[in-house]
């Protein structure tokens, strides 16, 4: 029986013609799933059918580039000639046989793409580089703006006739229709730059030419940066006079989001960033608009998302990342499972931090995305005794997926609680969302039967006498050390048991490593008051960090006086203060009470020697094996589940 506290999420509404069935929104998201001619691949469907069936009321795909030399990555989908429509059909009859309404998101990259994607020269309304691609652009003619126009109603047309139920055209996050809307990155002089009704021609022809090919009736949404979080560029205010004129001209649907590439953290905001922090914008759109505005950012809770249609703040809520983590997540809302949600936790690791890299996305917490036909859980054909020694993240995803597919499953853990490395690393700031996922493994485990031994470590001799059919070692990692003289009054501890509260961290603190658990560790001293300086032997620090989120920290370390030392060796500490070398000189950089170790992590994994050649079946997995990131670990755990 449906919850009536989430009435607002599951009543329909209209976007033009379409009836949408309940206001959950997958906005478009790369995934790098297509091939390079940009046709639809079996990955792409499969992953947009995981979406339909799970119930999301609207689902709009990822950039269909209106040219090739409009794309800003390999491997996404294209409409720009009529040999790509027959692929596109194909998906779109399996997503409406799925129970999906879908939109096309059809865009062109400007600026915002290189040579190296596109084979020339990008090009843009002026020729001002983007600042992450750092590639100067050619100036577009008005022959070339006339082209492109034409491009956007074709891929329009090809839109419909493919069999999408409407288009999302992009004007936002900085690329090219956002381009000549913004001073930020429009300086001409001509009809097509200066006052806004100049910069707006470009998108107003745009609509006109995609009104004239796909129809009159034909869903339109406009998807548009409320503030582009640059100097210079267009504010909320700007974004609200934008709106009335799109709405005019017949523009369904207002999506409002935020960022351009020179403020990449607000296409894609990490932990740092608030839940629904650019909902206000949308609520003020929504104020001088008739039609649906749709908002977006951080939103990965149904409580969160009934809050803010019941406060009226928009009409849908798009939820990118939450429908990567769980693409069944309306269905679970609907049937009040709320606790078997597995949430975004912002990490960006599988989405942003593989497609900033041209690879095909994933998610730290879902496994499956991107491969949902070959991950599936099946029955096992023969229940075996599974053994796993280590409760952290690789370990609880491997027996996961072992208990679902019917095994009798046994997990050891050493410590008092599940979690391992990945419980120490929600204790900084913004890393809070990290235990939620530990609390649905836990959930996932407890639901699915799985015999939990606390403050046990497996051993040969219970292995000896239980005799399970497999074993799986995931024992993680433990902090690496160095020797260092201890003087008088000067306390030395790990990172590890200073963010579990084992060791304090008393007066001045020194810490020794500046990777991902150095600079965490000093963020989370810093902002309980301490006194703290970051030794690290690199040139840069938390470089295993991903980029929106390394922003934030350095933002954060920077207002709380952190001190760095780059390119800096410790010698030895003396009674008179930390010994560093640095260009080859030594240098005394002051007294310190507390010496922090974050050095990084080695593997843990003995047993694996121990027991080789004594147990039917022997894996090991996660940190155990090789130090990686969670993600890694995760991904391994679920696929040994299978394996078994």
């Amino acid at each position: 029986m449906r919850f009536i506290m989430f009435t607002n999420i599951f009543s329909p509404i209209r976007i033009g013609q379409l009836e949408i069935p309940n206001r959950l929104v997958v906005p478009a998201m790369v995934m790098n799933f297509c091939n390079t001619d940009g046709t639809a691949t079996e990955r792409y469907t499969a992953y947009h059918e995981a979406k339909a069936r799970g119930g999301w009321g609207l689902i709009i795909t990822e950039d269909y580039a209106v040219s090739p030399t409009g794309k800003g990555f390999p491997n996404i989908p294209g409409l720009w000639s009529d040999d790509q429509i027959e692929s596109h059909a194909k998906f779109t009859k399996r997503i409406h046989e799925s129970g999906g309404r879908i939109f096309a998101q059809i865009y062109h990259a400007g600026r915002q793409t290189s040579q190296f994607l596109i084979g020339s020269q990008p090009v843009a309304p002026s020729p001002l580089a983007c600042p992450m691609i750092q590639e100067i652009p050619r100036e577009l003619t008005q022959d070339d703006i006339a082209e492109i126009v034409e491009q956007f109603g074709d891929c329009a047309r090809r839109v419909k006739k493919a069999g999408f139920d409407g288009i999302e055209i992009h004007g936002g996050h900085g690329y090219l229709i956002a381009q000549f809307m913004s001073l930020y990155s429009n300086k001409r002089t001509d009809e097509y730059g200066g006052n806004l009704l100049n910069r707006m021609r470009f998108p107003l022809e745009i609509l006109a030419n995609i009104r004239a090919k796909a129809g009159k009736d034909f869903p339109v949404i406009f998807r548009i940066s409320g503030d582009e979080l640059v100097p210079g560029g267009r504010n909320i205010e700007d974004t609200k006079a934008i709106s009335r004129m799109l709405e005019e001209a017949s523009v369904d649907a207002i999506h409002i989001s935020a960022g351009t590439y020179g403020s990449f953290y607000g296409i894609a905001p990490p932990a740092a960033i608030s839940h629904g922090w650019i909902t206000d914008y949308a609520r003020e759109v929504k104020g001088v608009v008739q039609i649906p505005v749709i908002t977006v950012g951080r939103i990965n809770d149904p409580y969160l998302a009934e809050e803010i249609l019941a406060s009226g703040k928009a009409d849908l809520v798009a939820m990118g990342r939450a429908s990567l983590a769980d693409p069944e997540f309306p269905n679970k809302t609907a049937r009040g499972h709320i606790a078997n949600i597995n949430s975004c936790i912002g990490c960006l690791q599988g989405c942003i931090g593989r497609i900033s890299l041209y690879q095909p996305a994933t998610c730290m917490v879902n496994p499956t995305l991107g491969k949902e036909v070959e991950l599936q859980i099946r029955p096992a054909d023969l229940r075996k005794k599974v053994f796993i020694a280590g409760g952290g993240p690789a370990g609880m995803e491997a027996a996961m997926v072992a208990a679902i597919r019917g095994h009798e499953v046994h997990l050891f853990e050493k410590s008092e609680k599940l979690g391992g490395q990945f419980y120490t690393a929600a204790i900084p700031p913004h890393k809070g969302e990290i235990a939620g996922f530990i609390i649905w493994q836990k959930k996932q485990l407890a639901d699915h039967h799985v015999s939990i031994h606390l403050q046990t470590e497996l051993t040969e001799s219970i292995i000896s006498e239980q005799k399970p059919d497999v074993v799986v070692i995931a024992t993680g990692s433990k902090p690496l050390t160095m020797a260092l003289s201890c003087p008088p009054k000067v306390n030395i501890v790990n990172a590890q048991d200073v963010l579990e509260g084992k060791a304090n961290a008393k007066g001045r603190v020194a810490v020794i490593g500046g990777g991902m658990i150095g600079t965490e560790t000093a963020n989370h001293l810093a902002h309980h008051g301490k006194n703290v300086t970051i030794v690290e032997m690199l040139p840069e620090i938390a470089k295993d960090v991903t980029l929106s989120a390394r922003e934030f920290l350095f933002k954060d370390l920077a207002a709380k006086n952190v001190r760095i030392y780059l390119s800096a060796r410790v010698k030895e500490l003396r009674p008179d203060g930390l010994i560093i070398e640095k260009d080859g000189r030594e240098e005394n950089i002051g007294s310190y009470d507390t010496i922090v170790l974050a050095m990084g992590v080695e593997p843990c994994n003995e047993l694996s020697g121990i027991l080789a050649g004594k147990v039917p079946e022997l894996f090991s997995i996660g940190d155990a094996v090789k130090i990686r990131k969670a993600l890694d670990a995760i991904a391994e755990g679920y696929a040994t589940g299978l394996r078994i």
